[in-house]
């Protein structure tokens, strides 16, 4: 037998047995959970733009230190990945609900896209660089909400984050410095 169109529509937004929230439990207060998930939720969009930001300028490096580039940049986007599974599982265990698409990416993200067709080696550098120090930023904005609910948990891990931001902030600011005659 087949199903009306406006069934199936339906079966793809609320699979039979499902039709209850995720709910996890947890000590943290409704408030608490909507604002630490809406402040992680931001920081999960900004991550994942991020990295796409940072693959797109290593997959479209050019010039005489493309390895170093290209290299630096793989290291960062794979840094940058690595944080999106512990963030929205973070995200869930209190109880909130994390990011679902690409669409809620585009719409929460804070981070600038930059789809223009060529970007001098420099100028991805810096960039990026700009766009990590937001990031150290936004995490240490995100780290108050967490303060505020008592919520160390999520403080704990924004703090390695906020230090692997900044090691990123640095390395892109030296790499992207003009040495003298000497290459210094």
């Amino acid at each position: 037998m087949k199903m009306p169109v406006a069934e199936k529509e339906r079966s793809r937004e609320a699979a039979p047995g499902r039709k209850a929230p995720l709910a996890t439990r947890t000590d943290l207060s409704a408030a608490a959970t909507k604002d630490i998930a809406a402040a992680m939720n931001g920081m999960l969009a900004d991550v994942f733009a991020l990295y796409v930001k940072t693959k797109n300028f290593h997959w479209h490096m050019s010039g005489p230190h493309f390895r170093d580039y290209h290299l630096l940049l793989d290291e960062q986007a794979d840094q940058l990945f690595a944080m999106t599974d512990p963030i929205a599982e973070r995200i869930r265990k209190i109880g909130g609900s994390t990011l679902k698409s690409i669409g809620d990416i585009g719409r929460a993200q804070r981070v600038l896209d930059n789809d223009a067709e060529y970007v001098q080696p420099l100028d991805m550098l810096a960039e990026l660089r700009e766009d990590n120090k937001e990031l150290a930023a936004r995490f240490r904005q995100a780290h108050n909400v967490c303060d505020e609910h008592g919520d160390v948990a999520t403080a704990s891990l924004i703090e390695v984050w906020i230090d692997e931001t900044e090691r990123r902030t640095w390395f892109l600011f030296e790499a992207s410095r003009r040495g003298d005659a000497t290459g210094h």
